[in-house]
């Protein structure tokens, strides 16, 4: 930034440094609300109620109660239409957990802003900045507010979201008080406003905000903001063909029903109960609620774990995973730099603590001279804390040196330079720091000094460490400042070696990867012989060696493809080759998961099948980019991430193939008895609501909550696109269905054999149904465990008021003559209660034998 006068540069210095306080900044976001546009609202009440009374569980409950009424049968009706106000309270329940779930998200995934308060920088969420904040920005932010540019470096801004032109526009800090001037409009260069929604794609700044949320020119121009994507999922659709096709059978069934009862026994009222009951038995009403249901909460679980789910899809994608390409800074390690080793032409000092002899004192002196002068990058602030460390109280710290220009990283140069102005001195003094090979350009070192280099850093790498090298010019202060850095005069001065420790968990998790059919590939910028020491230490497949960035541009994609399925560390590489990765491990037929945090890891984020943004340290740009934003940067986040997904997919074809098989004896018991005169019928339509609240929140409450099978990760990926409902899953929901309905119907052909009443008839049927019902619920906790190791492993405290409340609701139906009475039941023997139990779980045992045979 260009000197300024210095009431300004004060002004300036005191904003950047101070901010508002905590106290003040919650005052304001309390005074003038959250930085966020107004969005739809939620549904009141009444809102929903109607939503749920339009389906068409819903309208045939209330058919039949008409019916009823019309029957002259008002207790049955009041008893249904009793039901309906349960069923509507259930569902505006779940649609208010769901609605929780997708609003918490949405917070997640909101722009954040790093501000400073209370003089510390600190993340906060976007919607929390408020006006008088003062906002730092890099490359790769999401401006949160309106605000006015105090100081900035190379600060570039892509305002098209408001100006419809593509070519990013250049920015200047202001020269008067920030907060005096009134915001301008977007568009042309060199102006100091920066505007809420606009993106940073080059450089840094501080800024102080001038308006938020409506206040700002997004807000007046009516733009949306990016929320949670809602498209119809995959497996959304193929769900709702199923339903639309059960849904026929229905109503064809129903159809069938209503004409034999007219034709047989002559009441075509009586014929339009058992239609309904029919077409409730069959309608799979639960499907679309379920898969709603566990897609959201099941986000929502993921997101205490750390992992931000910001596409639903994913959720589907992550159990079909089978390579994931992480970043081994930050991700694999700590991303916590500290200085271990210094390299000055043939001399080594392992940093252990004892004094730094003076020949080492320039290499720091010059580090800490190329790093920020308060540092938020983690090698940066290993160089600063080494300088404090080492050479407090000597002459190579410069405090009141002044910072004259910047010239930072590029893809083309990977080293920075810093220009400073010394009061001593007439010169100018520059100090560099990156690569080796980018510094040994800048120095143009000769063939002798390149190859001691290599050699030097070949060694320091091969122990782990990250290596950087360090140079130092001077320029006349008489003579402009080059464009660029090449025009300097540097003096290659030696190597830093900095060690990143190993993230605790990560050997565990590469482990678990390797269990689960996931292959692991690391990505770095580093050395091969660093890329190749952090392998060995996690135990990732390292045998078939390492491709370099240069290697990698040498090849064609047939080759690059063959290489890349034995190869799982690539080293020396930069963002945009991240997307011939990808390319390469999906023509081999893999499902990618693919890490990035920069603005040059969108595409890559955006063509892998999983993208995966850094959280901590990401970019906004890499956050929206992604199907997934983790939080805490870990990879043991990803691999629980994996998991997770995997549990819910498993969980969520548990309650389906459930929904299934509990159907079919329902169906087959509102369906068979119509077909002969004589056999009473047993479900009418206040019995099957009667059974709707029992199997509604069993399949949305006790599924969703139940614990992820721990051996989840010894499974197969999944195939891509591989549907729900595969023959297996089909089969045993349909064998379990069929076993159920034949225990159900024996114990029917047995009370109406023995001429019991039909009242009786009814009640010993329908508590069997109820408790095979019960049954299939237990049954299907797990594929893999019995009965007993389920409650005694799985703690889901659900399943003991789903059983313990459905348990009770029967006694009380069958003890109570009142009740009895009101669902058309008859007192039940000691002997009946045997027989139902009996039966109710003896239809379902065989899946016990299945599943103690399958047992590996």
């Amino acid at each position: 930034m260009p000197p300024a006068n210095g009431c300004v540069m004060g002004v300036v210095q005191d904003v950047a440094t101070s901010g508002l306080t905590s106290a003040e900044a919650a005052a304001r976001l309390a005074r003038e609300g959250p930085n966020e546009l107004p969005t739809a609202m939620r549904r009141n009440l009444p809102q929903q109620v109607w939503g749920v009374v339009r389906q068409p569980m819903l309208l045939l409950l209330l058919a039949a109660g008409v019916i009823n009424f019309l029957l002259s049968e008002p207790l049955d009706g009041i008893m249904l239409m009793a039901s309906v106000l349960i069923v509507i309270s259930i569902s505006v329940y779940q649609e208010h957990k769901t609605e929780n779930a997708l609003a918490a998200l949405r917070d997640l995934s909101s722009p954040r802003a790093l501000v400073v308060r209370d003089g510390r920088r600190l993340r906060v969420a976007g919607r929390d900045v408020v006006r008088g904040d003062v906002i730092l920005l890099a490359e790769g932010d999401r401006v949160p507010a309106d605000s006015t540019l105090v100081d900035c470096v190379n600060l570039s801004v892509d305002e098209s979201a408001l100006t419809g032109e593509s070519v990013p526009v250049r920015k200047a800090a202001i020269e008067r008080d920030p907060a005096a001037v009134e915001v301008g409009r977007p568009g042309g260069d060199g102006t100091p406003w920066i505007f809420s929604g606009t993106l940073v794609v080059k450089g840094h700044g501080v800024a102080l905000v001038r308006g938020t949320g409506a206040a700002t020119e997004l807000g007046r121009i009516g733009t949306a903001l990016r929320t949670i994507e809602t498209a119809r999922t995959p497996l959304q659709r193929e769900i709702d063909r199923l339903v639309r096709v059960v849904a026929v059978l229905g109503l064809g069934a129903a159809v069938v029903v209503v004409t034999v009862y007219a034709l047989t026994r002559g009441d075509v009222l009586e014929g339009l109960l058992a239609g309904i009951a029919t077409a409730m038995a069959l309608l799979p009403e639960e499907f679309p609620v379920v898969l709603t249901v566990f897609l959201a909460l099941g986000a929502w679980r993921m997101s205490q774990r750390h992992v931000l789910t910001r596409r639903s899809p994913v959720i589907e994608t992550l159990g079909s995973a089978t390579a994931i390409c992480v970043d081994k800074t930050g991700t694999l390690t700590m991303n916590s730099m500290t200085v271990r080793e210094l390299v000055v032409g043939g001399a080594t000092w392992l940093l252990d603590g004892q004094p730094l002899p003076e020949t080492f004192h320039e290499i720091v002196e010059y580090g800490v001279l190329a790093s920020p002068v308060d540092p938020f990058d983690p090698m940066d602030r290993a160089f600063t804390d080494l300088g404090a460390r080492y050479l407090a109280g000597t002459e190579h710290l410069h405090r009141g040196w002044t910072l004259v220009r910047e010239y930072p990283l590029s893809e083309r140069m990977l080293a920075l330079s810093h220009v400073w102005r010394s009061p001593e001195s007439a010169r100018y003094v520059v100090a560099a720091k990156g690569a080796p090979e980018a510094i040994a350009d800048l120095c143009h070192l000769d063939a002798g000094s390149l190859a001691m280099l290599t050699t030097q850093v070949e060694l320091a790498t091969a122990g782990g460490q990250r290596v950087l090298a360090v140079a130092r010019a001077r320029f006349d202060r008489q003579v402009g400042l080059p464009p660029e850095q090449h025009d300097f005069d540097f003096e290659y001065i030696g190597l830093v070696g900095l060690y990143d420790p190993v993230r605790p968990g990560v050997t565990d998790a590469v482990a678990d990867c390797a269990r689960a059919g996931v292959r692991v590939v690391m990505i770095t910028g580093d050395y091969p012989g660093t890329a190749l020491a952090i392998a060995r230490e996690i135990g990732l497949d390292h045998d078939a060696g390492c491709i370099t960035g240069p290697e990698l541009e040498a090849m064609d994609d047939a080759e690059l493809a063959r290489r890349i399925r034995t190869v799982s560390v690539f080293a020396r590489m930069v963002p945009e080759q991240k997307l011939r990765l990808i390319r390469a491990l999906k023509a081999n037929g893999e499902v990618v998961g693919m890490t990035g945090d920069g603005v040059n890891d969108a595409p890559a984020l955006r063509a892998a099948d999983i993208g995966l943004a850094m959280g901590a340290r990401g970019t906004d740009v890499a956050r929206e980019s992604a199907a997934l934003v983790i939080t805490d940067d870990d990879f043991s986040s990803i691999v629980g991430g994996i998991r997770r997904g995997r549990g819910i997919f498993a969980n969520l074809r548990k309650a389906m193939s459930y929904i299934i098989a509990v159907h079919v004896p329902i169906f087959g018991m509102s369906l068979i008895p119509v077909f002969f005169t004589d056999w009473p019928l047993v479900l009418l339509p206040l019995q099957v609501a009667l059974l709707e609240l029992i199997i509604d929140p069993a399949c949305s409450i006790v599924f969703e909550s139940e614990e992820i099978d721990p051996r989840i990760m010894d499974e197969r990926p999944r195939g891509l696109g591989a549907p729900l409902f595969d023959a297996r899953v089909l089969t045993i929901a349909g064998l379990q269905g069929v076993s159920a309905l034949t225990a159900v119907l024996g114990v029917y052909l047995w009370t109406v054999l023995t001429d019991r009443p039909d009242d009786v008839v009814r009640s010993v049927t329908f508590a069997t149904l109820v408790i095979g019902n019960l049954a299939l619920i237990l049954v299907n906790r797990s594929w893999h465990l019995s009965i007993w190791h389920s409650m005694r492993q799985r703690r889901n405290p659900t399943v003991k008021w789903i059983i313990g409340g459905a348990g009770g609701l029967l006694v009380l139906l069958l003890f109570v003559p009142a009740l009895r009475e009101a669902f058309n039941l008859g007192p039940m023997e000691p002997w009946d209660w045997v027989v139902a139990l009996a039966a109710g779980f003896l239809g379902v045992a065989w899946f016990e034998v299945y599943k103690a045979l399958s047992r590996p």
